[in-house]
C-alpha cells in the first residue's frame, strides 16, 4: 500500500490506492483530524469514513486524473477527475464519476492530507454567467 503522500500532488494517487484496497481504516488516513467529506452534506469523523466504506463496498475501482494542483504554504486546492467503473457485488454495472475540488494540508508530521474533499465540486457550483 502506498504510504502517505509527501507532495500535494501525489494525494489523489494516495486516496485511489488505498480506495482501490478495499480497507476503510488505511483511507481514513488520508483525512486530517476533522477532515471532511461533502457528499451532499458535510460529513466529518466517522459518518465521513463510513460514506466512503460504503463506495469502497460497491467493489470497483476507482481512477483519478488530476487537473491542478495549487500549492500555497501548507495548503494546497487540488482539481482532480475521477471514475469508479466496474461491477458491482450485486452484478449490476457501476459507473461514479465527478471532478473533485479538494483542500489538502500537510501535517506537522509533513504528510498531505484531505482537509476537504468535495468529490462533485464542479458539478454543484452556480455562479455567475451560469445558465440553467
Amino acid at each position: 500500500m502506498r504510504p502517505l503522500a509527501e507532495r500535494p500532488e501525489d494525494v489523489p494517487a494516495v486516496f485511489a490506492d488505498r480506495f482501490n484496497s478495499g480497507d476503510p481504516a488505511a483511507l481514513a488516513e488520508v483525512y486530517e483530524d476533522g477532515g471532511m467529506l461533502v457528499l451532499g452534506t458535510p460529513l466529518t469523523g466517522a459518518a465521513a469514513h463510513a460514506a466512503n466504506a460504503r463506495l469502497q463496498s460497491l467493489g470497483a475501482p476507482i481512477a483519478v486524473s488530476p487537473r491542478h494542483v495549487y500549492p500555497h504554504g501548507d495548503l494546497a486546492l487540488i482539481i482532480v477527475d475521477w471514475t469508479i467503473q466496474g461491477t458491482g457485488p450485486d452484478g449490476d454495472p457501476v459507473d461514479i464519476r465527478g471532478t473533485a475540488t479538494d483542500v489538502v494540508r500537510r501535517g506537522e508530521d509533513g504528510y498531505w492530507r484531505y482537509a476537504i474533499d468535495n468529490p462533485f465540486g464542479i458539478e454543484e457550483f452556480e455562479g455567475p454567467g451560469d445558465e440553467k
